[in-house]
């Protein structure tokens, strides 16, 4: 009987971990859905800006600007690390911190990477590491809100319009559709000479071969191009990172929910399992007590 009941001891706390599991499951699935809202809803507003800065940039002969512009003599760059606060996310933070580690590997030995890292999972990995971290924020949650970013993408720009760092990278979760998810490192400054080229973080550029409407609207600018470009081009660069912290936080909400539903089927699986040997272990115990009666009997006989 020893057996059985270990059995149904084991089966309940399967059974009380499977509703944690559910509940998580379903909870990530509500902040998934008001994420996904928050990131897409930002997309239009980085395309109109794309947009604007496209045609100031055609009306300007010769855009001179500290962003555009390549520094190549610091020898030291920056990059920011984008990982989760905490943990049952499956493989997304090792994912986001696997690339980081390859894309390190790719920089020459003599340039210096200043690391800023978010999230307590990726300060605790580079701790592990040994590696120094510049900076370390662990205050950014689920609703990441553009008057927290801000300060961060000023300092970035700051840093790099003093010609203290050569570039800029940003490592994160790239939120591509509900069922793909890439972790991505993406270049933030120097911004591209190609203007066009900018897009919000997870949209997708059209096929070359495909389609594509020549029209553009025509705006006149007040005050002249140049000037609007000086503001514009800042606000680019804090726009595009604000967007890569939502995608960050969708892509952390997906993998929460795809890893808690695979815990709560593994979950059942095993009730399952443990439910038929313990219909075993009951069958051979009621066997056993059957014999030891009839042998009882023939005994007295």
């Amino acid at each position: 009987m020893a057996k059985a009941r270990a059995i149904v001891k084991r089966r309940k706390a399967v059974q009380n971990i499977k509703k944690i599991t559910r509940t998580m499951q379903l909870i990530s699935t509500a902040k998934y859905q008001k994420c996904f809202k928050r990131a897409t809803a930002g997309k239009p507003y980085v395309k109109k800006i794309t947009e604007v800065v496209r045609q100031l940039s055609s009306q300007v002969a010769e855009i001179k600007h500290p962003l555009l512009e390549a520094n190549t003599a610091t020898g030291k760059t920056a990059m920011l690390v984008l990982t989760s606060n905490r943990g049952l996310c499956g493989g997304f933070n090792a994912g986001i911190l696997r690339t980081v580690l390859e894309h390190l590997r790719a920089i020459p030995a003599d340039v210096q990477v200043d690391l800023d890292v978010a999230g307590k999972k990726g300060i605790n990995y580079f701790k592990y590491l040994r590696r120094p971290v510049r900076k370390t924020y662990t205050h950014f949650d689920d609703r990441v809100r553009f008057e927290q970013i801000e300060p961060l993408a000023n300092e970035f720009i700051e840093r790099y319009t003093r010609k203290e760092i050569d570039a800029v990278h940003v490592a994160y979760m790239r939120f591509e559709s509900a069922a793909r998810q890439r972790p991505t490192v993406m270049p933030l400054l120097p911004l591209k000479q190609d203007i066009a080229s900018l897009a919000a973080p997870g949209t997708t550029q059209p096929n070359v071969g495909s389609p594509q409407r020549t029209h553009e609207v025509q705006y006149d600018f007040s005050p002249p191009p140049a000037e609007l470009l000086a503001d514009l081009l800042p606000a680019t660069v804090r726009i595009l990172l604000f967007q890569c912290f939502k995608e960050n936080t969708l892509s952390e909400q997906v993998a929460r929910m795809v890893a808690m539903k695979a815990a709560t089927d593994a979950a059942a699986d095993t009730i399952k399992i443990l439910t038929r040997t313990y219909n075993r272990a009951r069958q051979s115990q009621i066997t056993m007590e059957l014999l030891d009666i009839m042998g009882g009997a023939e005994a007295l006989k």
